[in-house]
């Protein structure tokens, strides 16, 4: 046993072996001359250690082995890369100790974990001293057993692929990092060479198998459970392991176990660690430690280091491996798979952070807590519980008094009538529902609460039915229609909560959208609903011995109230009995609240702070409450002041809105007194522009009996109830909290205070203290939730009973919101319990006073600052003149632009707004914006007023108006965008690369990653007979003279009968005839320009010519529509006078709806230039054809009206006209015998040119649809297309539209009627918006089965200086994958 010994390999040998490496993975060297020079070596130093060494017999393959390869080996793509999970994740796998092989990193990556040291490994087939458990057996062989061989192993790591290496990415990324996986595992071999003889002198002692089999089981365990561990620690007999488990007791959460096999990150073998946890000892399998230990003192005088498990390392050894790492992170080639890296972070210029930024430097904040929740012995157990008592005890007490939009009482509910309906509600909703047998529901169901805002009793009585039969009541705005703002969202929470009945009032009933059968039809996205009415005539009398069981307060859910997130979706946050209870005895200690108060309550009874308050505190107090609808303060905005008067209230829940425009109404009432309100809640006081609203409201309203302490704000969210409150305090002595904040620290997230003087501050009011028996902290608002420093702006988290429980049916985001646990800077936990997330930001002040600076809704990060939404609005809205944004509706959101968050604002402006006006207040705005917060705004948008999307109460729906910007259907009537202020972080300029053709392109962005930023088309060359014309006159002359009779033009009728055709000659005469009309009746010169209002046909076409043989300028011009004049007619119009228009020419139908009275109303028929009549043409022939020498003159103008109504024009000349249709012509192999139908406009663009020009030029049949016969006849189109055997068509999105829509379920009729669509070639769509891939789509799936190729159609597209960008040829890609629009 003594002569066999293990020799380490001589450092020649290796740094020769590393070189070979080397060679192969940059391609210097074949594998098979790698595999001849590499055996070479090793028999070369194989040679050298003839004797026992060669007499071992092969082992076979260890457990260890056999548990790599049944492990995945993961990769990990560079852009889901997390540090903190990284970190996490590594620490996690540092406890176990199975073996691992070390890779060199990608050359990319660096290590932010502890960097694991190469020498700690183990070479392949040497067993390790904690290996997998799994195989026993083999584990269990004694010293004597013996390796296979230095060749053996030495050869396993380039025999064996990535999933038998056992690391767990690191195997797979070694060949990403530009080395090759070879080169990689060779270091490791290396490392485990020479760390492998080492260790033998401390672990050789003769009892160290028994602690062996000790660490296994250990390990197993390990392996199965990432709990928390303490440290581990073996000793026998002197021989002793250690593993830290350190990190244990700072892990939080530990990762899960499929974390660890697909995200740890390939570890750094660069350095070395002094972890004890990333480093584990090998046990040798010989017995004879002696002569090991004098193999190692041949390193004796070479310069050690330690070690994280104490055994010394050469650092000779160590900087050979260290030069072989850097070689091969240094690639020459960089491996395939990066060059499908998208490389769009690299062609952006990188955003550097401000040096003189403010960064927090306060201490670390401690947990704050909120006063005692009180006992009081008359609390009731639950809130049925105190229904029951106050509507037994005091009957005729009254509840709730609704209002009328006049202002007077329409009911007055009582605590007895409260009682005895929700009982009533109660029963019919366990037991009227379904049958006996099968109930439709149970308890613990979910049902829909439906009730408008004007009628709180219902709402009431229907709550207290459903908590009273235990079912959870789901209160939702009232649908108006079937296309809701939001009401899809909405659907899908009734859905996802399984609710199947609706609970409804009669009136509400009666007011849905109904069908033609008169029920109800399922709103879009919402689940199928039994409407239920709840009014007292339409229920059945409980029996007597009947009765609700009530009992004490527990867990189950009481109710779900839903929360718009940013994005528009809908969550429902549940909330228990307990937390509803608790919930209502703090505001009663809050507030103060005593039995028989009255209450005027403005805000939303069915949500938030008027809900709690309104609804359910109320009843627990026996408090009376005056609900004013929103109907009534539209009208009234001073109605709940009047109440205040009128019942001397003792409380108010108002919105800084409502103080705001009762400041606006208050001069036409006199007799105010408000000197019974001891307090005035501000629900909205997390808002901190409220404190404008109530400043002012104190100013005016001090002479009139208010009180300075009696404003008390609050701060609440949907997901914490109410976090804190300001006290209504006697003694006002105590003036409320406030801070004048530096709006560039807040923008960095740190409390900077400043003075008023300056523009750019924000003054911030407290919202009070914490809500009795809750506990806040401030933490960091993205990642770890730490602390913060006391001077630094976070997320306020609560820790409460009275708090909401979860997110309904959404385990992963109730998770992040609803279980969060804080923690210190050192890492540690800071409380046992759960925290919950509140969504606002900001910070508590002195004496424990809560600041909120934004929410988290509203927060925009430009730059990596702090933006908040709300202060941008408040900005625009203080931006003069004042009132130019119509009644306040103003949004600002973000939209991603180049990586990063862009500010968009879009306002509704005043009706009577001018343009000039528009644009003037929009560049106040972004000066203000600019100088105030320091960031450009990308994009101001405004429209006309009423055209937002609105919330059921009036507000604004941010994300459904977000949405309309980012399809395009905002219809903005002016708009200012800035992109320039805003993206400084534009990509660098590209360069052209030379001689790149076609296919070159499409293969080149694939493999170099380079990216072309132009594209050009086919050069024109002069080839046909009618190319030596420079002029569309001359080319008509010609044709009219060689083919006289070849038929140009076909008009068809709404029947598809052919209406009017046009042969060379005949248009060639008309255009004659036109011409001399133009001459002797209109007394035009050359240059005048002439106006074409025509329908869609023939008459278009000849009179186009007519003006070019008269040599006038033709402006053609979409004739006003019979049955919308007055808003038609205007824009003929505008395009008559800005084109300076000497006469207009039309048909005697046209002329005579000219001078009708409807449309002298609208513009006098004074007005107009002459207006000539071609119905009735000269007969003669004009003296002499305009003969036009310069190709450069204007040939007509292109003018057209955008979908926001700007009119813009474009001048084309006879070249532009001539290169134009050759293009056309080249593109779609446009020639004499071809056929091609057009169905679309023929105004402006592409479709005027297809319609009257390119016939002329290329000699071609045009088969002319008018668009406005489809509606009549929408198969119009196809049938003709079918009919005439039409290879190449042109239409209209609008013709699309009218065939996808009008065809849908005709396809069956159409094909029996023989309609095929086989024989089209190319169905080009001419866009004149973005393109509506959806459309097509559906087009071509619904036409497939008439034969119809989707591939087939295409889109066709221009611009205002360039009609025809891209058109579909015969073959190609389609061009709407290169269309460029704002997304």
């Amino acid at each position: 046993m003594a002569d066999r010994e293990a020799s380490p390999i001589p450092l020649e040998i290796r740094a020769r072996l590393a070189e070979l490496e080397l060679e192969l993975s940059e391609g210097d060297i074949t594998q098979k001359g790698y595999e001849k020079k590499r055996s070479k070596l090793i028999r070369a130093f194989a040679g050298g250690m003839e004797g026992p060494m060669s007499h071992r017999a092969p082992l076979g393959p260890p457990s260890a082995a056999r548990f790599h390869r049944r492990r995945t080996s993961g990769t990990r793509d560079e852009r889901y890369r997390s540090d903190v999970h990284t970190e996490a994740v590594q620490a996690v796998l540092a406890r176990h100790v199975e073996r691992k092989m070390a890779v060199p990193m990608p050359s990319k990556r660096r290590s932010l974990v502890v960097q694991t040291s190469m020498d700690a490994y183990t070479p392949p087939g040497l067993s390790p001293l904690c290996s997998d458990s799994s195989s026993g057996s083999e584990e269990e062989a004694g010293p004597g057993d013996d390796m296979s061989g230095m060749e053996h192993w030495m050869s396993r790591p380039s025999q064996l692929g990535p999933a038998h290496l056992g690391s767990t990415s690191s195997s797979s990324s070694s060949t990403q990092s530009g080395g090759s996986g070879n080169a990689g595992r060779l270091a490791d071999s290396l490392a485990h060479s020479h760390i492998s003889h080492l260790a033998h002198a401390h672990l050789g002692h003769p009892h160290l198998g028994q602690s062996h089999h000790l660490s296994q089981s250990h390990h197993g365990i390990g392996h199965l459970s990432l709990k928390r561990k303490g440290a581990l620690s073996v000793a026998e007999n002197g021989g002793s392991l250690r593993r830290s488990c350190e990190f244990g007791s700072d892990m939080l959460w530990p990762p899960p176990l499929e974390s660890e096999e697909n995200h740890s990150t390939p570890p750094d073998v660069t350095g070395y660690s002094s972890d004890s946890s990333h480093s584990h000892t090998e046990r040798h399998p010989m017995s004879n430690m002696g002569t090991i230990a004098r193999n190692t003192q041949k390193y004796g005088n070479a310069e050690r280091m330690e070690t994280g498990d104490g055994v010394p390392v050469s650092s000779r050894v160590s900087a050979k491996i260290q030069q072989l790492v850097n070689t091969l992170k240094q690639p020459r080639r960089p491996p395939l798979r990066e060059f499908f890296v998208d490389d769009f972070d690299e062609l952006l210029e990188v955003q550097q952070p401000d040096p003189n930024q403010p960064r927090p430097e306060g201490a670390e904040m401690m947990l704050v807590r909120g006063e005692a929740l009180g006992v009081v012995t008359n609390w009731p157990p639950s809130l049925e519980a105190a229904l029951q008592r106050w509507g037994t005890i005091s009957p005729k007490a009254p509840c709730l008094t609704s209002l009328d939009t006049a202002g007077k009482p329409l009911y007055v509910l009582t605590y007895g009538k409260l009682w005895s309906r929700s009982i009533k509600l109660a029963y019919n909703i366990l037991h009227k529902l379904g049958s006996k047998q099968e109930p439709m529901v149970r308890p613990g169901d979910r049902v829909a609460l439906v009730f408008p805002n004007n009628d709180p009793v219902a709402f009431m009585v229907a709550f207290y039915g459903c908590l009273l039969a235990e079912v959870v009541p789901v209160p939702i705005e009232v649908p108006l229609s079937r296309k809701d703002a939001g009401s899809q969202q909405i659907g899908f929470l009734l859905g996802s909560c399984g609710v199947t009945v609706a609970l409804t009032s009669d009136a509400c009933h009666k007011g849905l959208p109904k069908s033609a059968t008169g029920e109800i039809p399922q709103f879009k996205g919402w689940p199928k609903l039994l409407w239920f009415v709840t009014e007292s005539k339409h229920l059945s009398k409980p029996p007597r011995d009947w009765f609700p069981h009530i009992k004490d307060a527990n867990n189950d859910t009481a109710y779900i109230e839903y929360k718009t997130c940013k994005d528009g979706s809908v969550l429902g946050v549940t909330v228990t009995r307990i937390a509803l209870l608790t919930h209502c005895q703090a505001l009663t200690q809050s507030c103060s609240y005593t039995e028989a108060e009255t209450i005027v309550n403005v805000l939303d009874f069915k949500k938030d702070v008027g809900l709690w308050h309104g609804i359910l505190t109320s009843v627990m107090n026996m408090m009376h409450v005056i609900s004013v609808p929103y109907s009534l303060m539209k009208v009234n905005p001073l109605s709940w002041i009047q109440k205040v008067c009128q019942y001397k209230a003792k409380v108010a829940c108002v919105k800084s809105r409502d103080m705001h425009w009762a400041l606006v109404a208050h001069k036409d009432q006199k007799d105010i007194n408000l000197s019974s309100l001891r307090m005035l809640l501000v629900a909205d006081g997390s808002n901190p522009w409220s404190i404008s609203s109530c400043d002012a409201f104190l100013n005016v309203f001090q002479t009139k009996g208010l009180r300075t302490e009696v404003i008390c704000p609050c701060a609440s969210s949907p997901e914490a109830l109410t976090v804190a409150i300001r006290r209504p305090v006697e003694d006002s002595s105590q003036p409320p909290g406030r801070g004048v904040l530096s709006m560039q620290g807040l923008s960095y997230g740190v409390v900077r205070v400043d003075t008023e003087e300056r523009l750019s501050v924000l003054t911030v009011q407290d919202v009070g203290t914490i809500t009795p028996g809750g506990l806040v902290c401030v933490v960091k608002p993205e990642g770890v939730p730490q602390l913060c420093q006391t001077d630094e702006i976070g997320e306020l988290c609560v820790c409460s009973i009275s708090t909401g429980t979860s997110y309904y049916g959404l385990t992963g985001m109730t998770k992040n919101t609803f279980e969060v646990y804080p923690v210190s800077s050192g890492g540690g936990l800071v409380s046992e319990y759960a925290f919950v997330r509140t969504g606002l930001l900001g910070f508590i002040g002195p004496g424990g006073l809560v600041f909120i600076t934004g929410k988290m809704d509203g927060l925009i990060m430009v730059s990596g600052r702090r933006h908040n939404a709300d202060d941008i609005v408040a900005t625009a809205l203080a931006v003069e003149p004042m009132k130019f944004v119509y009644r306040g509706r103003i949004a600002v959101f973000s939209v991603t632009v180049l990586r990063d968050e862009r500010i968009v604002v879009v306002a509704e402006q005043r009706p009577d707004a001018t343009e000039e006006d528009s644009f003037q207040w929009m560049s106040r705005v972004l000066q203000a914006i600019d100088s105030i917060h320091g960031v450009g705004i990308f994009c101001l948008a405004l429209v006309p007023a009423n055209t937002l999307p609105k919330t059921p109460l009036g507000g604004i729906h941010l994300s459904e108006i977000k949405q309309l910007y980012l399809e395009g259907g905002l219809h903005p009537c002016n708009v200012l965008m800035c992109p320039h202020t805003c993206v400084t972080n534009l990509p660098k300029p590209r360069q052209k690369q030379p001689e790149i053709g076609p296919a070159s392109v499409m293969v080149g962005n694939l493999v170099s990653g380079k990216r072309i930023a132009q594209a050009s088309g086919r050069d024109l060359g002069q080839t046909d007979d009618n190319d030596q014309f420079l002029f569309l006159s001359e080319i008509l002359q010609w044709r009219a003279q060689t083919t006289p009779d070849h038929v140009l033009y076909t008009l068809l009728s709404s029947r598809g009968a052919v209406s009017n055709s046009l042969t060379c000659l005949q248009l060639h005469k008309r255009a004659e005839r036109v011409a001399a009309l133009l001459m002797e009746r209109g007394g035009l010169q050359e240059g005048d320009h002439v106006a074409l209002v025509y329908p869609p046909g023939i008459d278009l076409i000849a009179a186009f010519y007519g003006c070019l043989y008269a040599g006038c300028v033709p402006i053609t011009v979409r004739p006003p529509h019979p049955q919308n004049i007055s808003t038609t007619l205007p824009t003929v119009k505008m395009i008559v006078e800005v084109s300076h228009s000497a006469c207009v020419m039309t048909t005697a139908v046209i002329c005579k709806l000219l001078r009708s009275k409807e449309a002298m109303a609208t513009v006098d028929i004074r007005n107009w230039p002459p207006v000539l009549d071609t119905d009735d043409l000269p007969k003669k022939k004009p003296p002499a054809l305009f003969k036009p020498t310069n190709p450069d003159g204007l040939a007509y103008l292109d003018f057209s009206v955008s979908t926001t109504g700007m009119l813009a024009g474009g001048q084309m000349s006879h070249n532009a006209v001539g290169a134009f249709c050759r293009s056309v012509k080249l593109q779609c192999e446009l020639y004499p015998s071809r056929e091609v139908a057009i169905c679309l406009d023929p105004y402006c663009g592409l479709g005027f040119v297809l319609w009257c020009l390119c016939s002329v030029y290329s000699g071609h049949q045009s088969i002319l649809i008018p668009p406005v016969e489809l509606e009549s006849n929408p198969a119009l189109w196809l049938l003709a297309v079918s009919q005439l055997r039409v290879r190449d068509t042109f239409c209209s999105y609008s013709v699309m539209e009218l065939c996808t829509k009008g065809l849908g379920l005709q396809t069956e009729a159409l094909k029996a009627r023989g309609l095929d669509l086989s024989r089209v070639r190319a169905c080009v769509v001419v866009a004149e918006e973005r393109p509506r891939m959806a459309l097509t789509h559906s087009f071509s799936k619904l036409f497939k089965d008439l034969g119809l190729h989707p591939r087939s159609v295409s889109t066709a597209f221009g611009c205002r200086v360039n009609l025809a960008i891209c058109l579909q040829g015969t073959s190609g890609p389609d061009p709407t994958t290169v269309y460029v629009d704002m997304r």
